[in-house]
């Protein structure tokens, strides 16, 4: 039987903040992980495309580790691993730091490949150009390159990062108290994680839901075109905006469009 009362009583009132420091948890341990991520994946992307050897063939064999093996065996790798390689208990990692390091392991090796596919995007021209002009590399690479790539790189780093808030659930596996693992403990004494895991779902919906609208915004902003939608947006009709039917020809007579 459903129990309301324990649902109810931690949606409302869970007078320990017991869901809402989960939700914290969860929330730093990814932007801090996709931030790590981005940063990394910057350096391996220009690695992949180096046309020294000696740079390429290590990004190429980090990016194949890390996307061709499971995100929770890197984590168990440096939770249960890590002690048995390095017998130092100085150099030990907590359970939220090895979370932390091997989430940004792996999500730099998948923002290498995203940011890769940016900068490929960019008329190659636009580099000749900046060389002819005295600019050195980091420099163009900087200036011409990298801003223009961002809004190809910035729709697949939004959903990463909606993919990391949820992934966060796999630090539950090594006890880190984020969303999930918050729902066996507080659920098991009384035998109602359904309950509570219905609750975490609301968080993780509330959180990725947040972020949908802020990553739209940000798409917006970087949007070439976003002046020309708006003028075009203000000229549209009150039918074409709200039901998507009508057109106005140049004299401002409503016809019908397709």
């Amino acid at each position: 039987m459903f129990r309301w009362d324990i649902f109810l009583h931690f949606l409302y009132q869970d007078p320990n903040l017991f869901f809402l420091k989960a939700a914290w948890t969860t929330l730093w341990i990814s932007v801090a992980a996709q931030a790590l991520g981005v940063i990394l994946g910057l350096f391996l992307a220009l690695m992949r495309m180096s046309r020294f050897s000696w740079l390429n063939w290590p990004a190429k064999a980090y990016i194949w580790f890390f996307r061709g093996s499971p995100l929770l065996v890197q984590v168990l790798l440096l939770y249960n691993g890590l002690p048995r390689v390095i017998q130092n208990p100085a150099f030990l990692l907590p359970a939220w730091a090895c979370v932390l390091v091997a989430f940004s392991l792996n999500e730099g090796a998948y923002m290498a490949e995203i940011v890769r596919a940016g900068i490929t995007s960019v008329d190659t021209g636009q580099m000749e150009a900046a060389k002819a002009l005295g600019m050195r590399y980091s420099l163009a690479m900087r200036r011409i390159i990298l801003p223009q790539a961002a809004r190809v790189i910035i729709p697949p780093l939004g959903n990463e990062f909606n993919n990391m808030l949820k992934t966060t659930s796999i630090a539950s596996v090594i006890g880190v108290e984020e969303l999930t693992h918050m729902t066996d403990l507080l659920g098991s004494p009384t035998f109602s994680t359904f309950e509570l895991l219905l609750l975490a779902t609301l968080y993780y919906l509330l959180l990725t839901t947040i972020w949908g609208y802020i990553q739209a915004w940000i798409e917006k902003r970087l949007d070439p075109n976003r002046d020309t939608k708006i003028e075009i947006a203000e000229k549209k009709s009150w039918s074409e905006r709200m039901l998507g039917f009508g057109t106005r020809t140049g004299g401002g007579t409503l016809v019908s469009g397709r």
